[in-house]
């Protein structure tokens, strides 16, 4: 089997503080991680937290995709008036990837089961082609069967992501075979109250710290 690299991809955030964020994609074993770029979140500066505050919320991306199922999967009309975490990521991924979403599982766990079912998980893939709806529900079920997957048009995907400020650059095929894809770190959390992202979480949240957060987001209150 072949293995698969995955290139650093930096985004740097215009803080009020004048500070920089840097998003770290997954592990990378590329190199100097050439090709990364930044794409832009406005965020208020000054805080330890690990849910970053928007200056300017993101609205949901209205992104029409394939679930898991095989199903059309409307983001925006699916997930309406729900607390949903939104991560881009691809289940070959080496380290990222597969951290995140166990991390945002064990913080799930955590909650009372009626806040469990209020709140909607959702990954979609930055690597489509092999991402298929059974290999990402395979790929889901070992962190939580709940878990929503979507694959699809790569350039959909990444227009979406764009509009959320995620940066994604499409999958490349090495001389080796191994193939190169770069993707941000980034979980945004959509409020069920107006259904916009207030607060982004970088790469090197821990579980506690998902745990200690989430049932306010679930509120649809800012940690």
């Amino acid at each position: 089997m072949r293995t698969t690299r995955t290139r650093t991809a930096y985004a740097a955030a215009a803080l009020t503080a004048a500070a920089a964020l840097t998003l770290t994609a997954c592990g990378s074993d590329s190199g100097s991680g050439d090709g990364a770029a930044k794409s832009a979140f406005e965020v208020s500066g000054g805080s330890s937290k690990p849910g970053v505050v928007l200056d300017v919320p993101k609205k949901k991306p209205e992104l029409v995709l394939t679930d898991t199922e095989g199903e059309k999967f409307d983001l925006v009309a699916e997930t309406a008036g729900r607390p949903t975490l939104l991560f881009f990521g691809y289940t070959n991924c080496p380290d990222v990837c597969p951290t995140t979403m166990s991390d945002l599982a064990i913080a799930k766990q955590k909650l009372p089961e009626a806040e469990q079912e209020k709140l909607r998980v959702v990954m979609v893939s930055s690597d489509p082609k092999r991402d298929t709806p059974s290999r990402m529900r395979k790929w889901l079920d070992a962190m939580d069967k709940d878990f929503i997957g979507l694959t699809g048009d790569y350039e959909t995907i990444a227009k979406a992501a764009r509009s959320v400020g995620v940066h994604l650059e499409k999958p490349v095929k090495e001389k080796d075979g191994s193939i190169t894809v770069s993707h941000g770190a980034s979980v945004l959390a959509f409020s069920p109250k107006d259904d916009k992202a207030h607060v982004v979480y970088l790469a090197g949240v821990t579980p506690q710290q998902y745990t200690k957060d989430m049932p306010k987001l679930v509120k649809g209150q800012i940690p």
